[in-house]
C-alpha cells in the first residue's frame, strides 16, 4: 500500500477516536438531559426548588469528548513523531484500531454515563438526598473512558 495512504489510514485512527467518543458524549448528555427537565418539570409541578445542581449529571459526559480528542493527538503525534509515512506504513492499522477500539470504549462510557446521570437526576430531585453517591457512580463509569484511554495510548507503543 503507498505510504501516504497508510498515513491517511493511521490519522483516521485518530480522528475516529474523537468522532466516536464525542457521538457518545452527545447520547449521553441528551440522556440525562432529558431527564433532568423531566425532574425540574416535576419539582415545579410540586412546587419544590428544582435543584440546578443536575447540571452536573448532564455535562458528566461531555469530558469522554475531550479522552477522544486526547486519544487523537496521541495518535496523529506519533505519525510525525515516528518517522512519518515509513513509520505510519508499518502502524496504520494499529492507529486505525486504537482510535476506533478507544472511540467505542469512551463511547459507551459516555452513553452509560449519561444513563447513569438519568436516574441521579430523577432520584435526586424526587428525594433531595444521594447527590454524593450519584456522582460516585459516575465516576466509576467515567473510569472506563479513562483506562481506556491509557490503554489506547499504551498500545500505540
Amino acid at each position: 500500500m503507498e505510504e501516504q495512504v497508510c498515513m491517511a489510514l493511521a490519522k483516521a485512527g485518530g480522528l475516529a477516536a474523537l468522532g466516536i467518543a464525542a457521538i457518545g458524549s452527545a447520547l449521553g448528555a441528551g440522556t440525562a438531559g432529558a431527564s433532568s427537565i423531566g425532574a425540574w418539570k416535576k419539582c415545579y409541578a410540586q412546587s419544590k426548588a428544582a435543584p440546578f445542581i443536575l447540571i452536573t449529571f448532564i455535562g458528566a459526559p461531555l469530558s469522554q469528548t475531550i479522552y477522544g480528542m486526547i486519544l487523537m493527538n496521541t495518535i496523529i503525534g506519533k505519525v510525525a513523531a515516528e518517522g512519518g509515512a515509513a513509520w505510519a506504513a508499518a502502524n496504520w492499522a494499529a492507529c486505525l484500531l486504537a482510535g476506533i477500539c478507544g472511540g467505542l470504549g469512551m463511547c459507551f462510557s459516555a452513553w452509560y454515563q449519561g444513563v447513569a446521570g438519568a436516574a441521579g437526576s430523577d432520584a435526586l430531585a424526587e428525594t433531595g438526598q444521594g447527590f454524593g453517591n450519584y456522582l460516585m457512580t459516575l465516576g466509576v463509569v467515567e473510569t472506563v473512558a479513562l483506562f481506556v484511554l491509557v490503554f489506547s495510548m499504551m498500545g500505540l507503543g
